[in-house]
């Protein structure tokens, strides 16, 4: 997935297209090389906000990315154009991989990609698209849906969300966290493939739980409990619990696996340990356990997981098709 296209048109929210072009035109070498080529698609000149831009290709580019990313649609009460509607859905059926950031799930659903599927939206509007498009399960409570080749985001931070999402799907954990550390948002927002939102880190300032948040992840290897948690906190463990969902959108518990295998992801891409090694690392205390808990959370077991990140090289090399569709998109 190295070529990433952004639909522009008239009535886009820039702050979506502008963090796309963020996440997926950086060039951080050190990090991964090849990077993504980024190219913005567009029917010539486009108004995004106040600002005039020139898309770099036209609306048909988008068939020849290997992913699509649909920025926010402004005005969700008018359908969005005909020409990005079936532009999309041209890259859909040409095998893109199709991500709206925010309200830009309205153009996916009105290319059809959202029948049948759960999706998400920004709140303010979950309840316009289910009417709009009652053949989606809209899903107002998460951070963004991942349906493989269809994703989508709820608005403004969750949409950063689901672009650290795909680069972590494409380039590993270690990686995705570390750029997110050079953008200086928080790495560890979830709500992808397994369907669960967790929110580890409250965005106000002096928050109960603010000190709680690095003792744990500095003690990942540690047998933590609730109770732990608690008595680090100072309060009672039913008090931490209601803290702990309100700043988190999660209990402690499942926060706290998360991390494990957070971290164990890092651990595998980054280090040759044995999964003996990095499930007592993790605090998983057995290789049965990590593996459990690493195939029902990421999808893959660990051994699959680590020859996937481990195994690229420089060169990138991602198959015929792949190519095929980055000479294409570059021409």
């Amino acid at each position: 997935m190295t070529t990433v296209a952004v639909a522009a048109t008239d009535g886009m929210l820039h702050l979506e297209l502008a963090l796309a072009c963020e996440v997926f035109g950086a060039n951080p070498e050190e990090l991964a090389d090849p990077w993504y080529t980024l190219a913005i698609c567009g029917p010539g000149s486009v108004r995004v906000g106040r600002f005039l831009m020139e898309p770099d290709r036209g609306l048909e580019a988008l068939a020849e990315a290997d992913t699509v990313i649909v920025p926010g649609w402004a005005d969700v009460e008018r359908e969005p154009p005909a020409a990005l509607v079936d532009a999309v859905r041209a890259a859909h059926e040409a095998g893109a991989r199709v991500a709206s950031l925010c309200t830009g799930a309205f153009v996916l659903a009105a290319a059809g990609l959202l029948d049948g599927r759960r999706a998400t939206t920004h709140w303010e509007h979950t309840a316009a698209l289910a009417a709009r498009h009652p053949r989606v399960t809209v899903d107002p409570d998460v951070l963004y849906v991942d349906n493989g080749t269809v994703l989508t985001s709820a608005g403004k931070a969750a949409a950063m969300d689901l672009c650290l999402h795909l680069v972590r799907l494409d380039h590993g954990s270690a990686v995705a966290n570390t750029l997110a550390r050079r953008l200086v948002v928080p790495p560890q927002r979830e709500g992808g493939q397994a369907q669960f939102v967790t929110t580890p880190l409250p965005a106000p300032t002096h928050h109960p739980l603010e000190g709680l948040f690095p003792w744990v992840l500095a003690r990942l290897d540690q047998p933590l409990t609730v109770e732990d948690l608690a008595r680090r906190a100072g309060m009672s463990a039913r008090h931490l619990g209601r803290h702990f969902r309100a700043a988190t959108g999660t209990t402690p518990l499942k926060w706290l696996l998360i991390q494990r295998i957070r971290r164990a992801q890092e651990l595998l891409e980054t280090t040759g340990e044995t999964v003996d090694a990095v499930a007592t690392a993790t605090g998983m205390g057995t290789a049965t356990t990590l593996r459990r808990h690493f195939q029902r959370t990421v999808g893959v077991p660990p051994d699959t997981y680590r020859r996937t990140f481990r195994a690229r090289t420089p060169s990138g090399a991602s198959g015929g098709p792949a190519r095929a569709r980055r000479a294409s998109f570059g021409a």
